[in-house]
Order: C-alpha cells, then sequence, then structure tokens
C-alpha cells in the first residue's frame, strides 16, 4: 500500500474520530458532559497524546535514520566508484574492458534505483545483478601484472571493489521497511481517541469542523511524511540520482 493510501486512511480515521465525538455529543445526557467528566477524559487523553508524541518521534527518528543512512551509502559507493576506475586508468590499458564493464555495471545501477518504470521502483538488486558484480571483480582478478606497481594497483582494485559490493548488497538487504506496522497502528488508534475526545466537547459548528479538518489534515501528514522517508527510492522525498550520475559521467576518462 503506498504511502498516499496509507495517508488517507489515517486521514478518515482521525477525522472520523472527531465527527463521531461530535456525534456522541448529541447522544449522551447532560451528567455525562459534567466539569468533572471533562476534566477526566483531559486526563486520559493528555496521558495519551504524551505516549503518541513519543512514538511519533521515535517513528520520524527511524524513517529519517534509514534515510540519511541510504543516502550516505550511496554517496561513499559513488566516490568510490570513481577512485575504482582511477587505479585501473592508472595499471594500464590492459583494465579497458573492466572499465568498460564497470561503466555498463554503473549504468545498469542507475536503472535499478531510479526506473522510469515507478512499478520497479526499490527494485535495486534485481535476479542476476550479483553475477555482473561478480563478473567485474573476475576481470579485475584475471589482469596480470607485471612489475610492483601494477600489483599494488591491482590488490587497491580488488579492494575497493569489494567495498563497493559489499555496500550494494547492504542498500538491497535495507530495502525493507523500517517502520513497524503493529506500532503505527496503535499510533493511529491513539491519534483517533484523541479527535474524538476534540469532537465531543466541541460545539458541532462550522469553525469547530474546520479547525477539527485540518489537524487531521496535518497529522495524517505527517504519517505520510514518515512513510516517505522509509522509501527513500520512490515517492516525493526520494535520494537524488546526481553522486551515481556524476560518478557515471567521470567514468572511462
Amino acid at each position: 500500500m503506498t504511502p498516499w493510501a496509507i495517508g488517507g486512511i489515517v486521514f478518515l480515521c482521525v477525522f472520523g474520530g472527531a465527527l463521531l465525538g461530535m456525534y456522541l455529543r448529541t447522544r449522551l445526557s447532560q451528567h455525562h458532559l459534567s466539569s468533572e467528566s471533562k476534566d477526566l477524559v483531559r486526563l486520559g487523553v493528555g496521558l495519551i497524546g504524551t505516549m503518541s508524541a513519543l512514538v511519533l518521534g521515535l517513528l520520524v527518528a527511524s524513517a529519517k535514520g534509514s534515510y540519511d543512512t541510504q543516502r550516505s551509502e550511496l554517496i561513499q559507493m559513488s566516490s568510490k566508484i570513481v577512485v575504482l576506475d582511477r587505479v585501473l586508468a592508472h595499471y594500464g590499458p590492459e583494465t579497458k574492458e573492466a572499465r568498460d564493464h564497470l561503466r555498463r555495471t554503473v549504468a545498469g545501477m542507475l536503472e535499478q534505483f531510479w526506473p522510469e518504470d515507478v512499478r520497479r521502483r526499490g527494485e535495486k538488486e534485481p535476479a542476476g545483478a550479483g553475477g555482473v558484480g561478480e563478473a567485474f571483480y573476475d576481470k579485475v582478478q584475471a589482469l596480470a601484472p607485471q612489475n610492483d606497481a601494477q600489483r599494488s594497483l591491482q590488490a587497491q582494485a580488488l579492494g575497493i571493489a569489494m567495498d563497493v559490493g559489499q555496500t550494494r548488497w547492504l542498500m538491497f538487504q535495507q530495502g525493507d521497511s523500517s517502520i513497524s506496522v503493529p506500532l503505527l497502528v496503535v499510533v493511529v488508534f491513539w491519534l483517533t481517541i484523541i479527535f474524538m475526545s476534540f469532537g465531543l466537547f466541541a460545539q458541532p459548528n462550522a469553525l469547530a469542523i474546520g479547525v477539527l479538518f485540518i489537524s487531521a489534515i496535518s497529522v495524517s501528514a505527517a504519517i505520510f511524511l514518515i512513510l516517505e522517508l522509509d522509501q527513500p527510492f520512490g515517492g516525493l522525498i526520494q535520494i537524488s540520482s546526481a553522486p551515481l550520475g556524476n560518478a557515471l559521467a567521470l567514468l572511462g576518462r
């Protein structure tokens, strides 16, 4: 389910809770709306509001942390790819085939991370891509160094290629959502209760309904942003392809 759909469901739950509270206000007898009852409800809702704020903060921190981690890994991988190409260039013209293979591999990675077909977004490591990386590693390992300088450059290239491969698979393994679905459901339930209490003690007029409507949109937008941050290679808040694109432009020079 997309973040847009989940955000819409959250809005319906929260704003629906507020309208339900307004409806219950018209059905409850007056002694249920006494000052003592209002104070008790405010205390309970205050406790729920505090818990909701804490859990929402944890969800934001988790989603932002996952986003920043993958962005940092992408930048590091892009820089290592450029360094790897320069190391192969210093090795000599024998590495031309390997460098061409590296360029094709990076172009394929761009397509995997930011495919034109939105249905493939997030498919960072399709079947068989591991073999492509292994083929490049085998080409570098098959080089026959003629002196100590070339042996050193080959060893450096193999080490960097291994680091790039590890980072690539690490990003693939991090593709699963970091947001706990049960935790998200509990937060939405708490928010619904809070808004129900708002509607319970609000006069059913246009101003009150408008304020509750805007507040429900704001809360839903917060959940939407959390889910968007948790999908860093798709949606509105996605990681830029510039680092990998810049690396591709520098390869082979």
